[in-house]
């Protein structure tokens, strides 16, 4: 034995189930099993070949059982130890587009009527639950699953609508994208919240009725005292037939949301009011190819990737994964929805306002420059949107981006390019600093320039360098 468990430095995440903590340990992921009814039920579901099945389906993460002493894990009270395939980039809720919130909310029912059958259900819903393999939803926690009672309810009805439903409704029925909601409030939209913004004829659906409006009602009632919601509960079983009912109706429902977007949103206006040519476009290309096919990286970084052009030459020229960041939400829906089953994720970000770290004592939930553990990162007609759209020095943008990833490639768009004369059409040039051997000059000081290459008749260049050893 090696000690007591309260000597693990477990993940800040894992505490709200004590009865499987998460650790990284040398690169693996790994699960400590305790809790004596967690490991009678993971017991019971694995020697049922469940366990085995969900994961056959590709719904479940890839997990094995590996010897405690192994790993350094055998200490009192640990009565199973798991390893989980790792994912190549953990993403929130919040930061997905809306085709992909309503993938993972499609997976969630898919494996609880795939479970149900077989006499096992999820506990929870929490769509922090699912992370992407690619564009590929993947359940993460096996933990979750249990052994199913007849008659129980739904434990996690209200934190799938407030995880999963609520938010696609907002985007859907009244064209709020749900990201800064949902990232200002961490557990998602909250019912009575929801009805509040919801048109009218909206309120009038059974479905809303039955999993916004009454639930919302009932939560506001119980917490005024006006009635036992437990009670209620208790004296209405589901039964196991009724629960399968649900969960179809809320797939079906769920599967046909599309999102609603304000005109000229995303990239049917940027198709319109781009300045690239196709010799450009095709210069760029190659250089993405060429610098992604020498390097090879496993995970790369495609900043502004607007549908994920870029991030698809990448992909063919050997990239292992792409991450892409997009601050529009319309063109990274676009962008996630042509993904198909690549391995590429566009995530809904602005760089100027990157996600920060969230929930209990700021751990919970990582900052997306503590996720950033990228061996590549190509940041195409993307400097001048920080620099000048948002005021942000040039030393920092580049330090910034350089500090991502040990290589990559940088473009600079020159002041007198139709894209930067539009920027600032509107407003007073504040940037007399802002010219390409100024920037060469500050990205030359940070990492090894390898290549300069003009792209375009206007002046764009494109870097291609590497950061020097440490």
């Amino acid at each position: 034995m090696n000690g007591s468990l309260d000597t693990i430095q477990f993940h800040p995440a894992s505490f709200r189930d004590p009865a499987g903590r998460i650790l990284e340990r040398d690169g693996r992921i790994l699960r400590v099993i305790t809790g004596e009814a967690a490991a009678a039920d993971f017991t019971w579901i694995r020697d049922s070949g469940t366990l085995d099945l969900a994961m056959q389906s590709g719904r479940l993460i890839a997990t094995r059982e590996i010897p405690a002493a192994d790993v350094g894990l055998d200490r009192p009270g640990v009565r199973h130890v798991l390893e989980h395939a790792r994912v190549p980039f953990v993403s929130y809720p919040y930061e997905w587009p809306f085709a992909a919130l309503q993938a993972a909310a499609l997976l969630h029912l898919d494996l609880q009527l795939d479970l149900l059958p077989h006499d096992v259900t999820l506990v929870d819903a929490s769509a922090y639950n699912v992370q992407f393999l690619g564009s590929r939803p993947v359940f993460i926690d096996v933990l979750s699953l249990r052994r199913y009672e007849e008659g129980a309810i739904w434990a996690g009805h209200r934190q799938f609508c407030e995880q999963f439903l609520n938010p696609l409704l907002l985007q859907s029925c009244c064209g709020v994208p749900f990201n800064a909601w949902y990232r200002g409030a961490m557990e998602g939209v909250a019912g009575a919240d929801l009805a509040a913004v919801l048109p009218w004829h909206d309120k009038m659906s059974w479905r809303v009725l039955m999993h916004v409006v009454a639930p919302a009602r009932l939560q506001r009632a119980a917490h005024a005292d006006r009635v036992d919601a437990g009670a209620a509960v208790r004296r209405r079983p589901l039964a196991k037939a009724a629960f399968a009912h649900i969960l179809k109706g809320l797939r079906n429902w769920i599967a046909r949301l599309t999102p609603r977007w304000a005109a000229g949103d995303g990239w049917t206006a940027y198709t319109r009011t781009h300045t690239y040519s196709s010799d450009e476009t095709g210069e760029k290309q190659r250089l993405v190819a060429e610098f992604t096919g020498s390097c090879r990286p496993q995970l790369l970084l495609d900043m502004g990737c607007n549908t994920g052009e870029y991030s698809r030459v990448a992909l063919d020229a050997g990239a292992g994964a792409v991450v892409g960041l997009e601050a529009d939400p319309a063109t990274a829906d676009m962008a996630f929805r042509g993904a198909s089953a690549r391995s590429f994720l566009p995530l809904v970000m602005d760089a100027a306002d990157p996600s920060p770290a969230r929930g209990w004592r700021s751990a919970e939930r990582h900052s997306f420059t503590e996720r950033a553990t990228f061996d590549g990162v190509i940041a195409l007609a993307f400097a001048h949107h920080l620099a000048i759209g948002r005021n942000v020095p040039l030393d920092q943008v580049i330090e910034w981006i350089t500090g991502l990833a040990p290589r990559g490639l940088i473009e600079f768009v020159q002041k007198d390019d139709p894209t930067v004369q539009r920027m600032l059409a509107l407003r007073e040039d504040i940037f007399p600093d802002y010219s390409l051997d100024h920037f060469a000059g500050l990205l030359a000081r940070r990492v090894r320039i390898i290549m300069q290459q003009p792209v375009s008749a206007a002046g764009r260049v494109v870097f291609r360098y590497e950061r020097e050893p440490a």
